[in-house]
């Protein structure tokens, strides 16, 4: 082996070991877990009960921070500023990747800016009617709905919303038109449903459990994957739609030039706390589902959902007022 060769060797080992030991140091400081939406919100409880339990199994504090506004640009902004060491993680909700596509000319880039930490949980997201329509499967509504094209209505909590950008690709996938009234909030499109303005909606399920149970609501498909507070109903792609399935999330990223043995160890400490029986059970409340991946696989992930929702939105051409 050459003197050069031998001096190359030495150095790879002296950064892998200091790499091992910077891992295994952190966090040495208080971690700003930063979040885009207030207290109480879905985003808000998973993290702020992750980052307990996370706080409690390294001995370190993970402090939970809202910066709320613009559809949850501000906290990614701010998180995409600051120095990438592990110590600001931004946890954020599936509109990290359709945020993009409805507002071109943000500050920092998704992709470019962040990397992926894992997935938290699923925010199973249900097909619902009233039962006043009558339908009780998915084909009974498609079928309604291409009998008198633009006829039936749906609800959402918002141009641009998980609601709105689901019932849009279950509709397109479907092959039919209805007409999209948004409103201010999930509880709103709930009643407007209930009070048989509206026809059907995409929802959270939890928005959704309390008068499926009394019978007054009908979920008649989850959006992407069976839900086990609700284990008989069937997927959307199961129902019959092929390409309408869509995926809430809550995930966690850092900024993209955090060591990668930091947000491995990020990833491997999340992925522990999601799997222990007293955060299960936390989040079973919610009727969220833990969900976790490696960071590469969060990060295709990532990138899939970005051009999807980009083509989607572009071709219904939904546009924020």
């Amino acid at each position: 082996m050459s003197k050069t060769s031998l001096k190359i060797g030495v150095c790879l080992m002296l950064w892998a070991v200091a790499g091992a030991a910077g891992a295994q140091a952190y966090p040495a400081r208080p971690v700003k877990v930063i979040v885009p939406y207030g207290p109480g919100t879905g985003v808000e409880v998973v993290a702020r009960l992750l980052s307990q339990l996370i706080a409690k199994n390294v001995g370190q504090s993970f402090v939970v921070e809202a910066r709320t506004g613009a559809g949850g640009t501000i906290a990614t902004a701010f998180v995409a500023a600051q120095p990438a060491d592990g110590y600001t993680v931004l946890v954020d909700s599936s509109s990290h990747t359709s945020v993009p596509a409805l507002m071109p000319n943000l500050p920092y880039d998704t992709m470019r800016d962040f990397s992926g930490v894992t997935t938290l949980v699923e925010n199973p997201l249900a097909l619902v009617t009233s039962q006043a329509t009558g339908f009780k499967t998915v084909r009974e509504l498609v079928a309604a709905a291409k009998a008198k094209p633009g006829v039936l209505t749906y609800a959402s909590a918002g141009i641009g919303t998980s609601t709105h950008i689901s019932a849009e690709k279950f509709r397109t996938g479907a092959g039919f038109e209805a007409l999209h009234v948004p409103f201010k909030s999930t509880t709103e499109a709930i009643t407007e449903l209930l009070g048989g303005r509206m026809d059907f909606t995409y929802t959270a399920l939890t928005s959704a459990l309390a008068g499926a149970r009394d019978g007054r609501l009908v979920v008649l498909a989850m959006s992407a994957r069976r839900s086990s507070v609700l284990p008989s109903v069937p997927t959307i792609v199961e129902a019959g739609v092929p390409n309408g399935a869509y995926s809430s999330w809550i995930g966690m990223v850092v900024a993209s030039k955090t060591p990668r043995e930091i947000v491995n160890r990020l990833n491997q400490e999340t992925v522990k706390a999601l799997a222990t029986p007293e955060l299960l059970e936390q989040l079973s409340k919610i009727a969220a589902e833990a969900w976790t991946m490696s960071p590469e696989e969060f990060d295709t992930m990532r990138r899939r959902e970005l051009a999807e929702n980009e083509r989607l939105i572009k071709a219904v051409g939904i546009k924020l007022q």
